[in-house]
C-alpha cells in the first residue's frame, strides 16, 4: 500500500526522493518522509500528512543535503497516521521504510523490550528497525538475513546503515520493488513511474533477494549470501506517459486515454479478424476442456470480472463464477484440475488475488493472469499470462485498466466461444470486428461531456443514490456505482433493477437520485418498467441508454445517450459517461479525485 524510494549517486537526493515519492503517491498520503545521509549522519525528515506538508515543513527546519538516502509516502495500517508514526523508522544504527505488513510484529516486539530497547511508534516497521539493529555486528547483509529469518507478512524494505554512508539496501517479500540503474546513480522504488525521470532501466527483484545499491555498483544476494545475475529490464512506459498532460487530473486524462489503451491492448492479440491468445499459453484444446471458469480479482477488476461472465456464458455456455478474492481463499472452494481460474489485477500485486491464485495453484486448477503491470508478482507465477497495455494509471479510481481488462475478456470470450463451436468463425469475425469499432465510438462520446457535467452538479447536494440496470447494465451499474463514491464520498448501491421490489424501494423517497442503466434490447423495457417505479416514488432519475432508444422525455429527468453497437459490447460505450459523472461530482465537491480520502492504488497488504 506505500511507496518507497531510494537514492544513491551525484545528485541531491533529497530532490530524487521528494520526486519520486511524487509519482507513488497514489500508494498512500497520510504521512510522508525522507532520510539522507548529511555529513556523515542520517538526518531525517518526515511528518504527517501529504508530501506538499513534507516539502512545507523542509522549508521550515532546512531540507537535508547529500547523496544517499531512502523516502515513504505511508497508507497507515498500525498506528495512527501521525508524525512519529511515520517512516522512516530507526534503531541506533539503521534506518528504514517498509511497504507492507509484520504479522508477528507483537511477539518480536516483546522480545525486543525483553532486551532493553524503547519504542517510539505504534508501528510494525520500528520492530524491524529494532531488530536490524539488534543483529547488526557491522555486516549489514548478515543483519538483513538474520533478520529475515524472524519476519512473517509481506514487505519490502529500504534500509541505510550508519557506518555505510554511500549504500543503500533492499529487500522484499511479496511486496513490489524494483531496482533502477542509471549512470553512475542507482535507486528503488516500490514502482516504475517513481524512477522514470532519471532512468528506464531497472531489475525486479525476487521474494528474498538482498540488494545493495551504490553510485557505480548494484548487486544482489540469495539469503546464502549468493551473487544472483539478473537480466536487466527496461521500462516500455516514459516520462509523458506519466505526467498529467495539460489535463486538470489524472483521472480526467486516463479517461480519454482509454481509446488508445484499447486499441494497444486487443490490435496485436487479432489476426486476420479472429481473436489470437496463443501469446498467453492456451490452445484451442485446453480450452475445449475447461468445465467451469472462476473470476477472480477485487474492486474494480471484480466488475470486469462480472461483465466477463455474462459474455462467457451467453456465448460459449461455460459457467463462470466470479469472486471477491479475499472470499474465495478462504471460502473453501471446490475448484478442480479441469477448471480455469482468471486472476484480474491491474498492479499484479494485490495481495488478496495473489493468495488466491496460490490457491488455486494448489487445487491443481489452470491459472491465467490478466494484469497490468510487467514483471509483477502475479503475472510471473500465473501459468498463463496476459498483458494489458493500459500504461501506467496513477489516479486511484481505476478507469483505463478497467476498460482494458473488459476488453481482454471479449477477446477471451469469443475465442472460448469459437473453440467451443457456440459461434461459427464468420460470428466470431463480426463479434471481434465490433469489438475494435468501440476507440472510435469512445472518442466520440468524449468529444462532449457537458451532459456529464449538467448530471454530475445535480447530484452534488445528494446523500445518497441508486444505481440499477438488469444484465450486463446491471454489472455496469456495480462499477458506475463505485466510481462514483470512492472519489465523490457520495453514498450509492447498485441493484439488479428486478430486485427493487424486493425490499430497496423503500430507500426511494421525494427526490431520490437514481442512475439507471439501459441499453440492453431485449431488456429495454423490463427496465423502464422498474424506472417508472421509482419515478412515482419521487425518484430523479438519469438514465444512460443508447442513441435509438428514441423519446425519453417521459421516462427520465436526463438522459445520456451513448451511440448504438450490439447489446454484448455496450458496457464498453456506456462505462465511459458514469465515470465522468463520478469525474465531475468529485470535481464540484471540492474533492482530491487523484487520491480519495482512505485509498491506495495498489492494495499490497490483506
Amino acid at each position: 500500500m506505500c511507496g518507497i524510494v531510494g537514492y544513491v549517486g551525484h545528485r541531491d537526493c533529497a530532490d530524487v526522493l521528494m520526486n519520486g515519492l511524487s509519482k507513488l503517491e497514489y500508494r498512500g498520503y497520510d504521512s510522508a518522509g525522507i532520510a539522507v545521509f548529511e555529513n556523515g549522519e542520517i538526518t531525517v525528515a518526515k511528518t504527517k500528512g501529504r508530501l506538499a506538508d513534507l516539502e512545507n515543513k523542509m522549508k521550515e527546519i532546512g531540507k537535508p543535503h547529500g547523496h544517499a538516502g531512502i523516502g515513504h509516502t505511508r497508507w497507515a495500517t498500525h498506528g495512527e497516521p501521525s508524525d512519529v508514526n511515520s517512516h522512516p523508522h530507526s534503531g541506533e544504527r539503521v534506518t528504514i521504510v517498509h511497504n507492507g505488513i509484520i504479522e508477528n510484529y507483537k511477539k518480536l516486539k516483546e522480545f525486543l523490550i525483553g532486551q532493553g530497547r524503547v519504542f517510539k511508534s505504534a508501528t510494525d516497521t520500528e520492530v524491524v528497525a529494532q531488530m536490524l539493529d539488534y543483529y547488526y555486528d557491522g555486516n549489514p547483509v548478515e543483519a538483513i538475513v538474520k533478520t529475515m529469518h524472524e519476519l512473517e507478512g509481506s514487505f519490502a524494505l529500504g534500509i541505510v546503515f550508519q557506518d555505510f554512508t554511500d549504500t543503500i539496501f533492499a529487500i522484499r517479500k511479496e511486496s513490489p520493488l524494483i531496482v533502477g540503474v542509471g549512470e553512475n546513480e542507482s535507486f528503488i522504488a516500490s514502482d516504475v513511474p517513481a524512477i522514470l525521470k532519471y532512468t528506464r532501466n531497472y531489475y525486479l527483484l525476487e521474494p528474498n533477494e538482498i540488494a545493495v545499491l551504490s553510485p557505480y555498483c548494484t548487486k544482489i544476494y540469495d539469503l546464502h549470501y549468493k551473487k544472483i545475475d539478473k537480466e536487466l529490464k527496461t521500462a516500455d512506459w516514459d516520462m509523458e506517459s506519466a505526467e498529467k498532460g495539460g489535463y486538470e487530473h489524472y483521472m480526467l486524462k486516463e479517461i480519454h486515454e482509454q481509446p488508445t489503451a484499447i486499441k494497444t491492448t486487443i490490435t496485436p492479440r487479432i489476426v486476420n479478424g479472429l481473436p489470437s491468445l496463443e501469446e498467453c499459453g492456451i490452445t484451442l484444446d485446453e480450452m475445449k476442456n475447461f468445465n467451469q471458469i472462476f473470476v477472480v480479482a477485487c474492486g474494480t477488476a471484480m466488475h470486469a470480472g462480472i461483465v466477463g461472465k455474462y459474455v462467457i456464458e451467453k456465448l460459449a455456455k461455460v459457467p463462470v463464477i466470479v469472486d471477491i478474492a479475499s472470499e474465495f481463499r478462504y471460502r473453501d472452494p471446490i475448484v478442480t484440475k479441469d477448471d480455469l481460474v482468471i486472476i484480474i489485477s491491474q498492479s499484479g500485486e494485490t495481495a488478496d488475488s495473489l493468495a488466491a491464485m496460490r490457491l488455486a495453484k494448489s487445487l491443481g486448477a489452470k491459472t491465467l493472469a490478466i494484469v497490468n503491470v510487467k514483471g509483477s508478482s502475479i503475472a510471473r507465477e500465473a501459468d498463463m499470462l496476459i498483458y494489458t497495455h493500459a500504461g501506467p494509471e496513477i489516479a486511484v479510481a481505476s478507469t483505463k485498466a478497467y476498460m482494458v481488462q473488459i476488453a481482454v475478456m471479449y477477446l477471451f470470450a469469443f475465442k472460448l466461444a469459437y473453440a467451443k463451436g457456440m459461434i461459427d468463425k464468420e460470428e466470431c469475425k463480426r463479434l471481434t470486428e465490433l469489438l475494435q469499432q468501440t476507440p472510435n465510438l469512445i472518442e466520440t462520446i468524449l468529444e462532449d461531456k457537458t451532459y456529464e457535467q449538467y448530471v454530475a452538479a445535480s447530484l452534488v447536494t445528494a446523500d445518497s443514490l441508486l444505481y440499477i440496470g438488469r444484465g450486463l447494465d446491471y454489472a455496469l451499474s456495480m462499477e458506475g456505482s463505485l466510481k462514483l463514491k470512492e472519489i465523490s464520498y457520495i453514498h450509492s448501491e447498485s441493484y439488479a433493477a428486478g430486485e427493487l421490489k424486493h425490499g430497496t424501494i423503500s430507500l426511494i423517497s421525494e427526490g431520490t437520485p437514481v442512475i439507471a442503466v439501459a441499453t440492453q434490447s431485449k431488456l429495454i423495457e423490463k427496465t423502464v418498467s422498474n424506472i417508472k417505479e421509482v419515478k412515482a416514488r419521487g425518484a430523479k432519475v438519469t438514465m444512460v441508454c443508447r442513441e435509438s432508444f428514441g423519446d425519453d422525455s417521459d421516462i427520465a429527468d436526463y438522459c445520456i445517450k451513448v451511440p448504438d453497437i450490439d447489446d454484448i459490447l455496450m458496457p464498453m460505450l456506456a462505462v465511459v459517461p458514469l465515470q465522468l459523472v463520478a469525474y465531475y461530482a468529485s470535481v464540484l465537491r471540492g474533492n482530491d479525485v487523484d487520491k480519495p480520502r482512505n485509498l491506495a492504488k495498489s492494495v499490497t497488504v490483506e
